[in-house]
This record gives structure tokens, sequence and C-alpha cells, in this order.
């Protein structure tokens, strides 16, 4: 049996204030978004702004990680670095960060289509994965289990004409980035553990137009879709309450 840390609403409550930093900070960085930019000159703005609300950046050092952000591209799903690359009208770009205040985690992604791209397949998949992870937010509920959540993303998604990544998944997260339990954005109705108040939770559904295999990218750090099929990648960081899910990073 996994040991799952459960928080105290005095904890969730810094939780929160961190959640709100970091949705401000990832709002800043989306308006920043735009044709002719680096991910570079993303990853720079994101270095400031983590200094102006006094936080630090929770990617920077996890697992060697060498970045604040997490700056994904078109088949890219997660994890890539930022790097030189010009970001070009119809690129479907994966922001993904997260931050350490007063002693706890908070993590968050988005994506964003660049320009005015009117590319029908891209939006759709963006509107799909965020709506799948607002399905999945509502099952987060005490009582429920985590295969509720994974079976309510993946239903979603597959009813949509699209695929949910099976290899990479959410987590706990609190005093660490990662802790017990991983958060499937697949599975059955009723099974995994059972949710109580007072867990936290990462839930990230990450979708695909093609098959859902990965591989390793370039950069060492990405993961990618095997067959070049285009990734979405949405991420809220929420706590189970007795009142129903709170969305921490909102």
């Amino acid at each position: 049996m996994i040991q799952i840390p459960i928080k105290t609403d005095k904890e969730i409550e810094i939780m929160k204030e961190g959640g709100k930093i970091l949705a401000g900070i990832l709002k800043k960085l989306e308006e920043a978004v735009k044709p002719g930019i680096t991910t570079n000159d993303l990853e720079k703005l994101a270095g400031e702004l983590v200094l102006s609300y006094g936080v630090q950046g929770s990617f920077l050092g996890f697992d060697d990680y060498p970045n604040i952000l997490c700056t994904s591209l078109n088949d890219e799903i997660v994890h890539a670095i930022p790097s030189g690359t010009i970001l070009k009208e119809g690129d479907l770009l994966k922001i993904d960060m997260g931050i350490l205040h007063k002693g706890f985690h908070a993590d968050s992604a988005t994506t964003v289509l660049v320009g005015n791209s009117g590319d029908q397949v891209k939006r759709k998949l963006i509107q799909t994965t965020k709506e799948s992870l607002e399905m999945g937010i509502s099952k987060a509920k005490a009582g429920n289990t985590l295969g509720d959540i994974g079976s309510a993303i993946q239903k979603y998604v597959e009813d949509k004409g699209f695929n949910v990544v099976r290899d990479l998944v959410g987590h706990g997260i609190g005093r660490e980035l990662h802790e017990p339990p991983q958060v499937l954005n697949y599975g059955k109705a009723g099974q995994g553990e059972k949710l109580v108040a007072g867990m936290v939770i990462a839930i990230e559904p990450m979708v695909v137009t093609g098959k859902w295999a990965i591989k390793n990218g370039k950069d060492g750090y990405a993961f990618i879709t095997k067959d070049g099929g285009l990734a979405a990648h949405f991420e809220h960081t929420v706590a189970i309450t007795n009142e129903g899910p709170e969305v921490l990073t909102r």
C-alpha cells in the first residue's frame, strides 16, 4: 500500500497562494507568445517573473533538468528544454511550469496555438485536452477513485477521435514536486486508490492526434510522439476536499 501524503487545511491554503502566483506567471507567458520569439525568450521572462514574485522554479535542477520552463513544440509532448528555436505561425506550444512557494510546490501547464492560425485540427486538439482536464477534475472527489479520473479523461478524449498518452502520468504534489500517487489519464472507473480529503494531485492529460506511443526527443529531455502526431497538454494542481475538488492553480 503506497503512503499518500495528506495535507492540512493550512498547507492547502499555502499551496493555493503558490498556485495563484503560478497561474499569474503562466498567463503572462501565454500573452508573450507570438511568431518570431524563441522559447529561450520565454525562459528569460519566466526567470524574471519568478524573481519578482519571490518564488523558485520547481523544475530547475529536478532530475538534472536545466531550466525553469518546459517548452514543447508540435510533436513534442512534454519536457522539451527552451532553445533558440523561433516560434512560427501555427506552432503548437506546450508551456509547463512548477514553482516552490513557502516549502510547497504547485505545477501547471497550458497549450498555446502560436499566432492566429485557423487550423481546425489543432484547435480541436487544444479544446479537447482542456475539456478532458475539466472532466478529470470533476471526478476528483473524496470517495471516488483515481480510476474515476483516468476513465473520465480517456472516454472524453477517445470520443473526440484523439488518444491519451499512457506512458506519462500525473502525480501527487506537496513538499515534493512528485509524490505518490501516480495519476493516470486512462483506466477503469472504480479502480485504483480511493481519494480522501487532504490529498493534492496534479492532473495532466497529454493528448495526441495519432497513436499514443512515445519516444525520446533529441534534446535528451523531451518525449515526442512516435508517429509524429501532434500533442497538447494541460495541467492543474487540485486539492481533494470534503466540499469537492479545489483547483489551486486557476
